[in-house]
């Protein structure tokens, strides 16, 4: 369903598609030349939370950053010492806002990732929880969601037909 609705609003328009069955998750633009002419967004294997996350980048994501692989994004794997966890945890603030915002439109739990098991951090640092909130109840009064954001998180929610994602009170 999910990929399907992704499919609807953003193939037309955006020329992407949302891709499940990946070992990790990434953003590959169109290779006109040797491969796809569409953009793909593939999420990891089947799980929803992922391709809810995903989804999120993309939608944050400017035209520029669309056009490079995983956006362009700096990535350093599972085990980044607390440096590379603290730039991590910046990049993440506002995807993990928006999928946490993207979840309770589609009725699902959502947990914040720091994404960095095997260093022994297994939960989130109280600044990174705090700034996520603080996002996303930005973003519930602000009217200030990107145009695609905007987008999927309504369809999300007329679909889900679950609670309003732009309740303040969702976001503890």
């Amino acid at each position: 369903m999910l990929v399907n609705l992704f499919d609807a609003l953003f193939y037309a328009s955006h020329h992407t598609r949302l891709i499940a069955g990946a070992d990790e998750p990434v953003y590959l633009p169109a290779q006109k030349a040797s491969g796809p002419d569409y953009h793909r967004l593939c999420f990891r294997e089947d799980y929803f939370s992922s391709a809810l996350h995903e989804i999120a980048h993309w939608c944050l994501a400017g035209q520029h950053r669309r056009q490079l692989e995983d956006f362009g994004y700096w990535y350093q794997p599972d085990g980044r010492n607390a440096e590379q966890q603290q730039r991590f945890e910046a990049a993440e603030i506002k995807p993990q806002a928006l999928e946490w915002m993207f979840s309770v439109a589609c009725g699902q739990s959502f947990q914040l990732s720091v994404d960095n098991l095997s260093s022994g951090q297994s939960s989130p640092s109280a600044e990174f929880a705090q700034s996520v909130v603080n996002q996303a109840r930005l973003w519930c009064v602000s009217n200030a969601l990107p145009v695609r954001a905007e987008q999927m998180l309504t369809a999300l929610a007329e679909i889900f037909d679950a609670a309003n994602p732009k309740d303040r009170a969702h976001y503890q």
